[in-house]
């Protein structure tokens, strides 16, 4: 019997037809602990999956992009990001313990649900947001890399991180005004491309909308990005 990843209680999995035939994905957590998981649904701004109120929408655009969309520096380079869940407490407590505490094992939960958006998805090359040296050596591994790796996808170096400093205390407006955190390499991969990134966690759009920038500067035909989180 499987045990779930997240409660560690005994998965029964029914003998069906369809499981037996097509080899049906197990799922790595109990119909439990995915029912805390609270998925994004319904109307969603176009650009970074916000489920949109009637007063929150600026041309299908949340207030935020179409903050973002409007600034000179940033507008226009990261066509979309699709979240899969709400970053409630219980999602906020797995990635914590996924990312920060070290249990690698957790990123298989999320896997079938990242395989079911990706198959509706096009793109030309995949990477994931690149760590500092110093936060590398702190996690053992690369959060957005170890959800590649499980889900299948093969993904090529692109980025470098050049500027560590942490956005989350900053302001909108300080956000919006640091320098790029980000060097391109193999930029000649990069030409007439479209990339998709993969990472945790969409809070600002910050991060994505640099990694964006840098890889359209050097060519890229269009850059999305995959999040668990929204």
């Amino acid at each position: 019997m499987n045990r779930c990843l997240v409660c560690d209680e005994g998965m029964k999995q029914d003998l069906t037809w369809r499981s037996l035939l097509k080899q049906a994905e197990a799922r790595a957590i109990c119909e439990g602990c995915e029912g805390k998981l609270n998925r994004i649904t319904g109307e969603t701004c176009t650009m970074c999956s916000r489920e949109l109120g009637g007063d929150h929408m600026t041309g299908g655009l949340c207030l935020d992009c179409s903050r973002w969309e409007r600034n000179r520096e940033w507008g226009g380079y990261l066509s979309k990001n699709i979240a899969l869940f709400h970053y409630n407490e219980y999602l906020k407590d797995l990635i914590a313990k996924y990312k920060y505490r070290g249990d690698y094992a957790l990123a298989e939960v999320f896997v079938p649900f990242l395989k079911e958006r990706l198959k509706d998805m096009e793109f030309d090359l995949v990477t994931a947001i690149p760590l500092s040296d110093e936060r590398l050596k702190e996690r053992g591994f690369n959060q957005g890399q170890a959800l590649a790796d499980l889900v299948g996808l093969h993904t090529v170096e692109t980025l470098t991180r050049i500027h560590t400093e942490k956005q989350s205390k900053k302001s909108r407006q300080e956000r919006m005004s640091l320098p790029q955190v980000f060097q391109v390499m193999q930029s000649d991969l990069l030409e007439h491309k479209s990339i998709l990134i993969i990472d945790d966690i969409y809070t600002t759009g910050t991060t994505l909308r640099h990694a964006a920038k840098a890889l359209i500067t050097a060519g890229a035909k269009e850059v999305s990005s995959i999040t668990l989180a929204r």
